[in-house]
């Protein structure tokens, strides 16, 4: 099948990978000049989410009116905002927790599974590191985070639960004062470089000639056969204008262009409930070496992840959630401030005298999350479009496992995932 994929976010490369692998003829649409410049380009490290910093459960929005969750909320919600949060809150309950994690959990290990195979094929380097190391604060926090560590170990993940001074002496950037409730230490999960894995697939795939990326261009609307699928391109304005065509024909199309996925989908005649989230991160050099972690830290109710990268720290984190109509708009000084300082102030916490904050080069972005943390990953409206997209922040790992399922469906090919996680993954659930 000739198929083309809208988006050169680590979502689209890992869908044109594994469409590629199954023998598809792939086309890459994507509107910067090269791929992972949109929301990839500030990921965190964290390569695959624990239940720990999945973004719902207990923890989650459970004070959503100021910033000890991470989470800053802008004033003026609409009503589909508010239905957001209401849903979301849903899911700080225990058990409903434990359900939406356990659907959740087949994917991750799916995610893991393909990024070791690619991993292995071609040899890749893109910064790995191995430990990540969750601190809580509160006492009352801890006691949150219960049903999360009843997740681990009802899944057997390793870890290691240590106290305050067992946290200090195995990091030893981690103060004992102020004192804080406790950590969680996964020796085995990784931080490594997102933007940086997305280009080097690329670069294997231009080296194979296997996959084509149409790059700098728009995609204005995708319209829908019952022989072909067809994707318009915006026309561009310059002197390669005359060389370049505007509408690329196909027999499927796979959506999965980040925060622009919805305005697509819509046009297209689906309209998906989720919600767009304003990240924020700093690169920052190291100021002193010797304050500098040796693993990653993860502020485990702030959301907030701190990774080392040969000599900076990249801080990520500081989520803005405002109402759809106010996306268009620049989020204001006061609220990037707000978010940033969030950011600077959780490495000053955790890891004092480690990063030059002053020094640090910002990043804000755009990506997705479903009123029941889940990303949304199959076909849709009609035979020819599938959709990839909605997966948050918490892992950027997850967008392999999400390509493989892609490829398997648009192939008919028997998933290695358990129907309740497909179930919960299709695009038509939240009709």
């Amino acid at each position: 099948m000739d198929v083309i994929v809208i988006g050169g976010g680590i979502a689209g490369v890992a869908t044109a990978y594994h469409l590629h692998a199954a023998g598809h003829r792939v086309c890459v649409v994507e509107r910067h000049a090269t791929v992972a410049q949109g929301a990839t380009y500030g990921q965190g490290g964290t390569v695959l989410p624990t239940p720990l910093d999945v973004w719902f459960g207990p923890t989650f929005m459970a004070s959503r009116h100021n910033a000890k969750n991470g989470v800053i909320s802008k004033t003026g919600f609409n009503g589909p905002a508010r239905q957001f949060v209401k849903r979301l809150a849903e899911l700080q309950e225990p058990e409903a927790f434990a359900r939406q994690y356990a659907l959740l959990r087949p994917l991750i290990e799916a995610s893991r599974e393909s990024m070791a195979d690619v991993e292995a094929r071609f040899g890749l380097e893109f910064e790995q590191a191995s430990g990540l190391l969750y601190l809580v604060r509160a006492a009352h926090e801890w006691e949150q985070n219960a049903a999360a560590f009843d997740l681990l170990r009802r899944f057997e993940v390793p870890h290691h639960v240590l106290t305050p001074a067992e946290c200090a002496a195995f990091e030893h950037a981690v103060p004992t004062e102020p004192a804080f409730a406790g950590g969680v230490l996964f020796e085995h999960e990784r931080t490594a470089n997102c933007p940086l894995f997305a280009k080097l697939v690329k670069q294997t795939l231009d080296i194979e000639g296997s996959v084509q990326f149409m790059l700098g261009r728009e995609v204005s609307a995708i319209r829908l056969e019952s022989q072909r699928a067809t994707v318009e391109l915006t026309p561009r304005d310059d002197v390669l204008r005359a060389r370049e065509v505007d509408v690329v024909h196909a027999d499927a199309v796979v959506v999965a262009a980040g925060h622009g996925s919805l305005a697509l989908l819509e046009r297209a005649g689906l309209r998906l409930p989720l919600h767009a989230l304003r990240i924020h991160t700093l690169v920052a050099p190291i100021a002193h070496e010797e304050c500098a972690p040796h693993v990653a830290i993860v502020d485990a109710v702030k959301r907030i992840g701190i990774s080392r990268m040969n000599h900076r720290l990249r801080i990520a984190g500081g989520a803005v959630l405002q109402g759809a109509s106010q996306l268009d708009k620049p989020l204001g000084e006061a609220l990037t401030s707000e978010a940033l300082a969030l950011l600077g102030q959780a490495t000053h916490d955790w890891i004092p005298g480690a990063a030059r904050i002053s020094a640090a080069l910002p990043w804000e972005g755009v990506k997705l999350l479903s009123p029941d943390g889940l990303p949304v990953i199959g076909n849709a409206l009609h035979p020819r479009l599938f959709v990839n997209a909605g997966h948050g922040p918490a892992g950027w790992g997850l967008a392999w496992g999400s390509g493989r399922l892609v490829a398997d469906l648009m192939t008919e090919q028997a998933s290695a995932l358990p129907p309740e996680t497909l179930a919960a993954l299709r695009p038509e659930r939240f009709q």
